[in-house]
């Protein structure tokens, strides 16, 4: 672990704070799967069921936070107790393929056009206020499409992990941005996406071996992230396909699940609900890039972001690096109003330091008078 403060530099965006996580304990459980503030509320239209979380004052601005992969609404607890506490309406759905929300077996229904449409359907539902939008992981990506293609709905967005791609969060967007210094092209042609290809080429039979034990899929997920080396080296994600996929060759059974960052209880309620559903339709998120970049070329203003935007690193995700990668220019280029914190955390970020990230929330919220 780095002795000292993380740094981005960036002469184009607001100069990132760094934050270093206070070792504050996981998440206490309670009642069914969230605390007594916290309500289940379910939506449905004809074409899609949404169910989420509320917490807050009917009347309060709206805050909405979209979960990743392979994730729930769960990860985002700490920041919905805190921001319901200072006025803010917080929503936080269960994405389509999770839960209790709708779980198509199409792989085509997990496109972006499809997500960002069960996002505006349930954002007409709460009163349609432009809202303060909050992504991780896949989150990020329907919430930087949200953006682009619905700006009135945006009174800010924030991103923990993955940039903004103005072409389309896809592997022809990602790949030219692959530090080659770490993955040389002829070893690594992919770069740390390695795992991507592996979801399409192997699609049915990995998510048949991650059904096999989602619980303990969920407890390496949710392992604090460790310390980097030094010297850094090609994250494990990069050698996926000779694994037989992103958690190939990992004995399960062995990961311990008594210091996990999300409390127990929401772990076994998630695994229950991957028992259910499956992992096709989560996995089936990757399997739309065409789309998804056909979808980036619809945006408005030449898919330029001018409202107040907050990306937060995580100084020790491997996977999603952005600190010392080219991974994170496009977003630079792309968005007028940037602000930039890292995390001394890895990607679960929101989970490792959630006073660090409640409180890069809360200072751009109050520096941008949102």
């Amino acid at each position: 672990m780095r002795s000292g403060p993380l740094v981005c530099r960036n002469p184009r965006s607001t100069p990132p704070r760094c934050h270093r996580p206070d070792g504050q304990a996981p998440l206490a459980h309670t009642g069914k799967g969230v605390r007594p503030m916290i309500e289940r509320k379910t939506f449905e239209t004809a074409r899609h069921r949404t169910a989420y979380l509320e917490a807050g004052p009917a009347d309060g601005p709206l805050m909405i936070f979209v979960h990743g992969w392979p994730e729930a609404p769960f990860v985002w607890i700490r920041q919905i107790e805190y921001f319901s506490e200072q006025g803010w309406r917080c929503i936080a759905p269960w994405m389509r393929g999770y839960g209790a929300s709708s779980v198509p077996s199409d792989v085509a229904a997990y496109s972006n056009r499809e997500t960002v449409a069960d996002l505006v359907e349930l954002h007409d539902s709460l009163g349609g206020a432009p809202a303060v939008w909050i992504g991780h992981d896949w989150g990020s990506p329907v919430v930087w499409a949200l953006a682009a293609h619905y700006p009135e709905r945006c009174r800010g967005v924030a991103s923990a992990s993955i940039p903004y791609i103005a072409r389309g969060f896809a592997l022809p967007s990602l790949v030219p941005l692959v530090d080659r210094d770490i993955y040389p092209v002829d070893t690594f042609p992919v770069g740390q996406w390695d795992y991507w290809l592996a979801f399409r080429e192997h699609f049915t039979p990995v998510a048949r071996a991650m059904e096999m034990d989602p619980a303990g899929i969920l407890r390496l997920v949710f392992q604090p992230s460790p310390s980097l080396p030094e010297k850094r080296g090609p994250a494990f994600s990069a050698t996926s396909r000779q694994r037989g996929g992103l958690f190939g060759g990992v004995e399960l059974a062995h990961i311990p699940g008594d210091n996990l960052l999300l409390d127990g209880a929401y772990v076994e309620e998630m695994a229950h609900d991957f028992a259910a559903n499956g992992f096709s339709g989560p996995i089936a998120w990757y399997l739309n890039d065409d789309a998804n970049i056909e979808y980036a070329r619809e945006a408005v203003d030449f898919a330029r972001l001018s409202m107040p935007i907050l990306f937060v690193h995580g100084g020790r995700d491997e996977v999603c690096e952005t600190v010392h990668s080219q991974l994170a220019e496009p977003m630079r280029e792309d968005c007028s109003d940037l602000t930039e914190v890292v995390i001394d955390a890895g990607h679960q970020l929101a989970l490792e330091d959630p006073k660090g990230t409640n409180r890069a929330i809360a200072e751009w919220l109050a520096e941008r008078n949102l």
